[in-house]
């Protein structure tokens, strides 16, 4: 048994494919099929089955962790080494929810792209919930978390949350409005992580939380707005993601939430981990989302498209 065997296990398990892994790696994907059988003679029993998808056997699920430390302490020894000649280097597995990965992660990326050129960070998308429960599990090293309990960590940026209309709404010129005055439209709601906060939002406004749609994906969310089927609440982040045809209305009482860069807390941070965590803290400080934001393209993301929910490497 060695490092190289393992790295493979662990990229098969997070990619869910010898393809993802071989891009991850870096190699063939016969490459990665010849050495996690190489594993498997090794240790005398089959880590992965291949049938209905690749995922762990039972015996695999057993040395995952021990297999995800003995890569990480190499990883972390490399970087040690490297931090003594002043040049931070590793790979870093890093989450955030989608509206972080289309409004904030572009520019981050590029900056720790030209600042730290020794730091590969690959960057996975998923729901609150989601990006919390990887980062417990360690199947990340950094997360972007909302409204996470104190801790270590650096604040990417309050987020506060607005109503999104279509252009010719008649409260699209509104310079803010309560979730009182969107009673008149039907409501529409994203359960994409955001769900505790808009029910907020209606506690404040002494409004009954009584969605008539609920779906999963922000995109599908703005179709029916712009189609007029209704109207919602999202982060200001969101902007992002809008077209010409719709408008983010500042939702007064402010409504905000935290969104927080931080490493694990039940383990010491890889040393490139406390190098991006230090280096987003020096460059952007806390970054407030504007007041109003208009209906614009996406930036493009860093790099390619690829992974376990969605993953762009940058």
């Amino acid at each position: 048994m060695n490092l190289a065997q393992l790295r493979a296990f662990v990229a098969v398990l997070d990619d869910g494919s010898f393809s993802g892994a071989a891009a991850t790696l870096g190699i063939s994907q016969s490459a990665v099929s010849h050495t996690i059988a190489t594993l498997e003679r090794a240790l005398g029993h089959p880590v992965l089955t291949r049938q209905g998808g690749v995922r762990a056997t039972a015996f695999g699920a057993e040395i995952a962790g021990h297999a995800r430390a003995a890569v990480r302490a190499a990883a972390a020894i490399g970087m040690l080494a490297a931090q003594r000649d002043g040049r931070p280097t590793g790979s870093i597995k890093l989450a955030a929810p989608p509206t972080v990965c289309q409004g904030l992660m572009p520019g981050l990326l590029a900056h720790w792209r030209d600042d730290l050129p020794g730091v590969d960070v690959t960057l996975f998308e998923g729901e609150d919930d989601e990006v919390a429960d990887w980062l417990a599990n360690h199947t990340v090293d950094l997360a972007v978390v909302v409204d996470p309990p104190p801790g270590p960590g650096h604040v990417l940026a309050e987020d506060a949350f607005h109503a999104v209309l279509r252009r010719d709404h008649p409260l699209a010129g509104e310079p803010a409005v309560g979730v009182a005055d969107l009673q008149d439209d039907a409501f529409l709601l994203s359960r994409g992580g955001c769900e505790r906060h808009v029910r907020e939002a209606h506690r404040r406004g002494g409004v009954p939380f009584a969605p008539t749609h609920r779906v999963r994906e922000l995109g599908t969310l703005f179709a029916m707005v712009r189609a007029g089927i209704g109207v919602s609440i999202v982060p200001g982040l969101a902007a992002a993601m809008l077209d010409p045809r719709l408008v983010l209305v500042p939702l007064r009482p402010i409504l905000a939430r935290r969104l927080v860069l931080r490493g694990p807390l039940d383990r010491p941070w890889h040393p490139a981990v406390t190098a991006l965590v230090e280096h987003a803290a020096a460059g952007a400080g806390q970054v407030p989302i504007g007041s109003r934001a208009e209906g614009h393209a996406a930036p493009a993301p860093t790099g390619t498209m690829r992974g376990r929910r969605r993953m762009s490497k940058g």
